[in-house]
């Protein structure tokens, strides 16, 4: 995990970014785990590593922790990322998104996570404790 990342674009005079990014892969692992559940005020840094070209089990691991799934709805088309999305979709206000995404998603592994997720809604609809 140390040695040079090959996902990145060489350039001529290429620095690393500041911030997060600029951190080993190892290390943004450490700092996103690190955060704790829900219990930040980081969801602007962690965007940041969502939109970035680091690995995917990277990306995912930030989007896990971001706290407003509002954020992520820009990002349902990349199926690592529409995953951990739907995942914190839990409100019957959700439903049309989830909905919309089962329709238009490539992704057979978003569909299927979209379609967990509106079952867990309309159970929980069904028990008399939505949230």
């Amino acid at each position: 995990m140390g040695g040079p990342d090959r996902r990145r674009p060489a350039g001529l005079a290429t620095r690393p970014p500041a911030g997060w990014l600029g951190l080993s892969d190892e290390d943004l692992l450490y700092e996103i785990e690190s955060l704790g559940d829900g219990l930040h005020d980081r969801d602007d840094v962690l965007l940041e590593v969502v939109r970035s070209d680091r690995h995917f089990f990277i990306r995912q691991e930030a989007a896990k922790k971001i706290r407003d799934p509002e954020l992520l709805k820009t990002h349902a088309e990349d199926r690592h990322i529409g995953q951990i999305l739907v995942r914190v979709m839990t409100r019957a206000a959700d439903v049309d998104y989830l909905e919309r995404l089962v329709g238009e998603t490539r992704y057979l592994e978003v569909r299927k996570a979209a379609e967990s997720q509106l079952r867990v809604i309309a159970d929980r609809i069904r028990s008399g404790r939505p949230r």
